[in-house]
């Protein structure tokens, strides 16, 4: 497996600073969630105009993109326009960069559709970002979150699409924190649709400052309560061999370790897994 980190987890690096720390601490990649002051690379100079310096910068530091995170929610038919806009600006720079998936969300309004309904957008939209332009050059990713979170659900969209160029990013916090369910129910029924993965881990601590509304707050990996190791060890007997991205969410979380600290200790726990 290769070791990539979010930019969610150090918004005040430039991207020279991206590069020399990520291959300064041990990483593979770089999973961009944003630059600095903007969430949406597609719009910024360095992923624009300046997106052959930015490939060169990369290049020269040994890391691969191998996630762009966007804000594409498939199961919102009322924005289909705004998602397709925003995927016509990824795809092109993410073909440039070699980068392998583009992370989607689900989302979609459950007071107005059911689950069933919500795939159906979720279907059509994909079916449709698949026919873009370098579309179906990339994989779409598609992550256990929000209204998606439990495995059954994921398998809605993904049993209606069972074209290779789609599949599921495993939030191994999101799945066993919020849903409720063992790593080896996930992987059974995500299986070998699992094309990448988040790890983050958490405690449940109502008393704490720092607690989110469901009375769990991050802390540094190995201290928490989420079976994070437990998960690899079951992808590592599947034989998966794709990415596992460090989700630092030092964006949202600002009382969070500072990206120098944690950064390093994520890559010194994940390689002292047995």
């Amino acid at each position: 497996m290769k070791l990539a980190f979010t930019t969610l987890g150090c918004p005040g690096w430039d991207i020279g600073t991206i590069c020399e720390n990520g291959s300064k601490f041990g990483y593979d990649g770089v999973d961009f969630r944003g630059v600095q002051d903007e969430i949406d690379i597609t719009v910024t100079p360095e992923f624009t105009t300046g997106l052959k310096q930015t490939k060169d910068k990369l290049q020269n530091a040994g890391l691969e993109v191998p996630n762009i995170s966007t804000s594409i929610s498939v199961c919102v038919p009322e924005k289909v326009d705004q998602f397709l806009e925003e995927a016509r600006r990824t795809i092109p720079i993410a073909n440039e960069l070699g980068t392998t998936s583009l992370r989607v969300f689900g989302n979609g309004d459950l007071k107005t559709h059911n689950k069933e309904a919500l795939a159906d957008f979720g279907q059509d939209l994909i079916e449709k970002l698949l026919a873009l332009d370098g579309g179906a050059n990339l994989k779409w990713v598609f992550e256990t979150h929000d209204h998606w979170i439990a495995s059954q659900d994921c398998k809605l969209l993904l049993d209606r699409i069972p074209n290779p160029a789609f599949g599921a990013l495993w939030d191994m916090g999101h799945t066993a924190r919020v849903g409720g369910e063992s790593p080896a129910e996930t992987l059974s029924a995500l299986g070998d649709r699992v094309y990448y993965t988040h790890i983050k881990d958490a405690i449940y601590d109502t008393s704490h400052p720092a607690a989110m509304k469901d009375g769990w707050r991050y802390v540094s990996p190995g201290e928490g309560q989420l079976p994070l190791a437990e998960a690899i060890a079951l992808l590592k007997k599947a034989e998966y061999d794709g990415w596992v991205m460090f989700e630092h969410e030092k964006r949202w979380h600002m009382e969070l370790p500072e990206p120098e600290v944690i950064f390093p200790e994520f890559v010194d726990w994940f390689r002292g897994l047995a």
